[in-house]
């Protein structure tokens, strides 16, 4: 059995982007005290999920990696000893940023980054105004605790991305996120796309045989531009094993910081119940890199 414990922190973040950081500082030092290994935050997780409005004006808030948030969390890592999942907003040179979620080793260094490839474009996410699509492919990271496969929030629901880091060999799946409900859906269409977020991901699980772990924003964050209601984040952040199995999942509501252990080891009996790498039909796929199938 290789379990290790993975720490999650579902926050509710302010316009104080000190304060932010400090609250995720002490959520991660409490997580390392109660014996998490691996600590996934969610997507953007120093700011608000300032993608509501297009505005030049919060490119200013893009950073260099490294850079200083960088230092920051390498730093928390090194201290506590744990593998680090976070996400931020990169400057890469003038008129050119990503969303760039950022993997530290134990010892502090940068195991890996990986740029969101699936931008979204839609009302109160208008992220294509701000990231470029990354180009450093689906590649999963090697850590001391494992071969992570870090996605970013849209990617979740493409299952594509999920298999190409399957096919390389990722252990785990892990999905940093910023997603939540418009205010003028219902009650019942609000709940539809909830559990289709979930859904899909668990799906992911299921297909490769392999754990999932998503960690998304939690509370109401207001549009600046007063255009709508502002974004009611979710929450619901969760971890599922390889057969899709909930081990848990967090509240819509609140703020919480957990610990999920699971056993990497699992995959392999799953993956000989259930072979499906074994059976994929590669040489007739060749047509799902095309855009659509007159």
């Amino acid at each position: 059995m290789r379990e290790i414990n993975i720490g999650m922190l579902q926050l509710h973040n302010t316009a104080d982007t000190q304060k932010n950081i400090e609250n995720i500082t002490e959520g991660i030092r409490d997580l390392a005290s109660r014996g998490a290994e691996l600590i996934v935050l969610q997507e953007l997780h120093n700011s608000l999920y300032f993608c509501q409005v297009e505005d030049v004006g919060n490119f200013d808030m893009a950073e260099p990696i490294p850079g200083p948030s960088t230092e920051i969390y390498g730093s928390l890592a090194r201290e506590c000893g744990v593998v680090l999942v976070t996400s931020l907003f990169e400057k890469r040179a003038a008129g050119l940023y990503h969303n760039t979620a950022v993997v530290f080793e134990k010892d502090g260094t940068i195991a890996g980054k990986y740029r969101k490839m699936h931008i979204p474009d839609d009302p109160a996410y208008y992220e294509k105004f701000y990231f470029t699509p990354g180009d450093l492919g689906f590649r999963p990271i090697d850590t001391s605790l494992g071969r992570l496969g870090v996605l970013v929030c849209w990617d979740q629901w493409y299952p594509e991305a999920a298999r190409m880091m399957a096919l390389q060999g990722a252990e785990i799946l892990i999905y940093p996120t910023a997603i939540g409900y418009e205010s003028s859906d219902s009650d019942e269409e609000k709940q539809r796309q909830r559990e289709a977020w979930t859904t899909v991901m668990r799906g992911h699980a299921v297909a490769n045989g392999l754990p999932v772990v998503a960690v998304n924003r939690v509370g109401h964050e207001s549009d600046p531009s007063g255009q709508t209601n502002g974004i009611q984040f979710w929450g619901s952040s969760f971890v599922a094993g390889p057969q899709g199995e909930l081990h848990y999942q967090a509240c819509d509501d609140d703020e919480e910081s957990l610990i999920v252990s699971i056993d990497l080891d699992h995959s392999e009996e799953v993956r000989r119940w259930w072979p499906f790498l074994r059976d994929r039909r590669i040489e007739n796929y060749g047509d799902i890199v095309r855009r659509f199938i007159d």
